[in-house]
């Protein structure tokens, strides 16, 4: 098995030739392409996902929940930041672990990983069917399904270059429909529609039980996966080592902050979110309530640009990772780890995916929410784990590194992690435990019971 503090590059990979004659990814991805990717697959609106729920478990504390949700978030942005300078490769959690750490626990950190980004697109098609429900409830469910998942697929097949230009233009629609949102939300509290005034009462934990706050803030950890998912365009960004930190700093931050205030004047607004009425769809219904029918279509509508962003986004990561996967051994690498040899886009992979998706059909909503967070959790423990290894296997011995920043921060992440995972519904926790069962037993398989290294090729280049 390659040293990870000695390995170079593969021979060939400075020019765009790859191990074993694979072909690369093409880099083409400059900071803002990162920064909007990451923005859309986070999709602004995606604050309004989950809302209903949330307010409901918490007595109307969504904004606590959140500022829960940043701080795990905030320390784990920090620790990709790192690894992504470190090692500036495809994969993200998984290639962080398995470099850092083990294969081993590298793969079954993907694999866990996989389950979230492989049901992104189906959560993200779900909510296509019950946003446009709440305006056209004559047109079929699978209507919104099916065509939100054929359009995300065209666009991902054509190529990740004018896949990412058109995430500027969905983020931007996006950013100006949040914004009127705001405008609206504010006016009315200004005039004092329907009792709203300012409160301090969204941030109060007095009579929330804890386990209340933490099952929350874990379900919110959805609208933020956007800033991990930027790691696994590594191999696709001109200048990885220093737009990839930089794009994951910056979504975080500006995301934190919008999810905040927005959540604040719903709350405000609809301090009991049980008179809204039907609490799963129950931003569209306050978007009537604080703008009108008018504004109510308008937000759909700009939902639905949110959709077609998110469904991109999260189709092209999710397939990057299993690119990686492949393209590594540690599952078919015929299937997983090529690339066309026109577009440099993974096909079968965005298929796969595709077809997948199709679930959205025969699942709901916090189901879908929980069981994607329960590989995002371990994934962001996992990173922060592989922060800590690497100072002790690679920075220390070279004199580099302090160990406030790489060893203390990331233990405060990775026990705020498993507490947030903790804080998961019981379901979710069952079937993600199967699921990783079935990776452990995958990888008994492969290795012939760890006989062998499940990893055969060289490391990309990491200084």
């Amino acid at each position: 098995m390659t040293d990870p503090t000695t390995s170079g590059p593969p021979q060939g990979a400075e020019d765009g030739a790859a191990p074993d004659g694979a072909r690369p990814l093409r880099r083409t991805l400059k900071l803002r392409h990162i920064v909007f990717v990451g923005l859309a697959y986070m999709a602004p609106m995606a604050v309004f996902d989950t809302f209903g729920i949330v307010a409901s478990a918490t007595d109307g504390r969504v904004p606590l929940a959140y500022l829960l949700t940043i701080a795990a978030v905030l320390v784990t942005a920090l620790g990709y930041a790192r690894m992504a300078r470190l090692i500036p490769s495809a994969g993200s959690a998984y290639t962080y672990a398995r470099r850092m750490i083990d294969p081993s626990v590298g793969f079954l950190v993907g694999w866990s990983a996989t389950l979230g980004y492989l049901l992104l697109p189906t959560l993200n098609s779900l909510l296509a069917a019950i946003y446009m429900g709440a305006v056209l409830p004559g047109v079929p469910a699978w209507v919104w399904v099916l065509s939100t998942i054929a359009v995300c697929t065209l666009l991902n097949l054509v190529g990740v270059r004018l896949a990412a230009q058109a995430n500027l233009l969905l983020v931007l629609v996006q950013i100006v429909v949040a914004a009127a949102f705001l405008v609206f939300a504010v006016r009315n509290i200004v005039l004092g529609a329907g009792g709203a005034e300012a409160s301090l009462a969204p941030f109060d934990p007095t009579g929330v039980p804890a386990g209340a706050l933490l099952g929350g803030a874990s379900l919110l950890a959805l609208s933020f996966l956007g800033f991990d998912a930027v790691t696994t365009m590594s191999e696709e960004a001109v200048h990885p080592k220093r737009d990839v930190p930089r794009a994951i700093l910056v979504i975080v931050a500006g995301a934190g902050l919008f999810f905040v205030a927005t959540t604040y004047l719903m709350q405000v607004i609809f301090p009991d979110v049980s008179e809204v009425g039907d609490i799963v769809g129950a931003s569209p219904e306050i978007a009537r309530h604080i703008g009108g029918a008018a504004f109510q279509a308008l937000f759909v509508g700009g939902y639905m640009f949110a959709v077609l962003g998110c469904g991109l986004t999260q189709q092209m990561t999710a397939a990057r990772l299993l690119f990686a996967m492949g393209r590594d051994g540690m599952i078919p690498r015929r299937l997983f780890g090529r690339v066309s040899r026109s577009t440099r886009v993974p096909v079968a992979n965005i298929l796969f995916i595709a077809v997948l998706a199709c679930s959205a059909l025969f699942l709901d909503l916090e189901a879908a929410a929980s069981l994607i967070n329960f590989g995002a959790f371990i994934a962001f423990a996992a990173v922060n784990a592989s922060l800590i290894a690497a100072y002790f296997r690679v920075l220390r011995p070279a004199g580099r590194g302090g160990p406030i920043g790489w060893v203390a921060l990331p233990a405060v992440g990775v026990a705020v992690n498993v507490a947030l995972w903790l804080g998961l519904e019981p379901g979710a926790k069952i079937v993600g435990g199967l699921w990783v069962a079935a990776g452990f037993a995958y990888l008994l398989w492969s290795t012939r019971l760890f006989r062998r290294s499940p990893l055969e090729l060289a490391d990309p280049d990491m200084v």
